[in-house]
């Protein structure tokens, strides 16, 4: 049977050539001619393939590895077999992003749906949009009245781009995503089915019930930032809902009207952060955190996941737990949890003896 292949190999690049382009030293200058088209993990990799090895822990993999090349630190060289060549990084994980981009550069973006550039027949594109050249347009999207795309933008089959909306260049609106009331930078991706700039979720509750209040703020999405898919992202109520440079959020993550997040951030799955919240730069917050509205989350600070955070945290923290706390203290709650355990499952013992 044939193995359809999603993101064929690299037509070839030369092991030295590699090296100078993801910054790593290669070991042996005679093996720099081999040629490198593709990654693999370490445990299934053959010939023409690159792989890295992040830990020692990892050693027993290398048994069946018969890659062409694979990249690490100089802390784990000595269980290399001799027989691959080496690429040594400071950080392998860096190194071994940027090979994948240059070997595998189609993956890097939502994939094109049919074969052919530009604006589609099939699409709607209002007279008054203006498109820069180099837009491609997918069957059934929608371009909205007076909406800005800058050149080499992509827009996905069934994806809306609302009226008066900005996008940069370079960017990728993959299909079935929705974007309304955005200003959106260069080079951003966002992902099928993600929707930006609908209503944050504000109602006054009275006698009459719950009376909607108006939302008519923005989402701002500064340059290289992605958004994962089926993320929600709500415009602010009167100020903007912003997401700063190199901000990179998961697969169905919750943002809040007003939220306004850091540059270079990393949000992982299944996050809630409620309206009107501040989160500083460099922040990493892990799957399932729910975030108060209202609090501020200084630079640097990093969130444990599936953490309830309920109130402000300081600058280069490191938190989980809900209510989350330092994690100093969660490991010691969570210690103290285990020992009364124990100690109620011998008392328990005891009285059956």
């Amino acid at each position: 049977m044939d193995v359809i292949n999603f993101f064929p190999p690299h037509q070839g690049v030369s092991l030295r050539d590699l090296a100078h382009e993801i910054g790593a030293t290669l070991e042996d200058d005679a093996n720099g001619d081999r040629v490198i088209h593709s990654i693999s993990p370490v445990a299934r990799a053959g010939e023409g393939q690159i792989c890295y090895l992040l830990s020692r822990k990892h050693k027993a993999d290398l048994e069946h590895c018969a890659a062409s090349a694979l990249i690490c630190e100089p802390s784990v060289r000595s269980v290399v077999p001799d027989h691959i060549p080496v690429l040594i990084a400071k950080s392998p994980a860096g190194a071994f992003a940027r090979a994948g981009a240059l070997l595998h550069p189609k993956a890097m973006r939502p994939l094109q749906v049919t074969a052919t550039s530009g604006i589609s027949s099939a699409a709607y594109v209002d007279p008054s949009a203006k498109l820069e050249a180099d837009v491609t347009v997918e069957p059934m999207a929608v371009i909205g009245a007076g909406a800005e795309i800058g050149s080499g933008s992509y827009i996905g089959p069934g994806a809306i781009i609302g009226a008066d909306v900005r996008i940069g260049r370079n960017c990728s609106i993959a299909g079935g995503a929705s974007v309304l009331a955005a200003l959106i930078g260069n080079s951003v991706i966002i992902h099928n089915g993600a929707r930006i700039g609908q209503d944050g979720f504000g109602y006054a509750p009275g006698p009459a019930g719950m009376l909607k209040l108006v939302q008519v703020g923005r989402v701002i999405l500064q340059d290289h930032v992605e958004i994962g898919a089926n993320t929600t992202i709500d415009r602010g109520a009167m100020d903007d809902t912003v997401v700063g440079e190199g901000s990179k959020i998961d697969n169905q993550v919750q943002i809040a009207h007003n939220v306004r997040i850091g540059r270079h951030c990393a949000i992982a799955s299944g996050v809630g952060i409620a309206g009107s919240t501040k989160i500083g730069d460099g922040v990493q917050i892990g799957g399932a955190t729910g975030i108060n509205g209202h609090i501020v989350i200084g630079d640097g600070v990093t969130i444990a996941g599936m953490s309830g955070v309920v109130s402000s945290i300081p600058p280069g923290s490191r938190v989980g737990g809900i209510p989350a706390r330092p994690l100093p203290a969660l490991l010691r709650d969570f210690a103290d949890i285990m020992a009364r355990a124990d100690e109620r499952r011998k008392k328990k013992g005891d009285g059956n003896e």
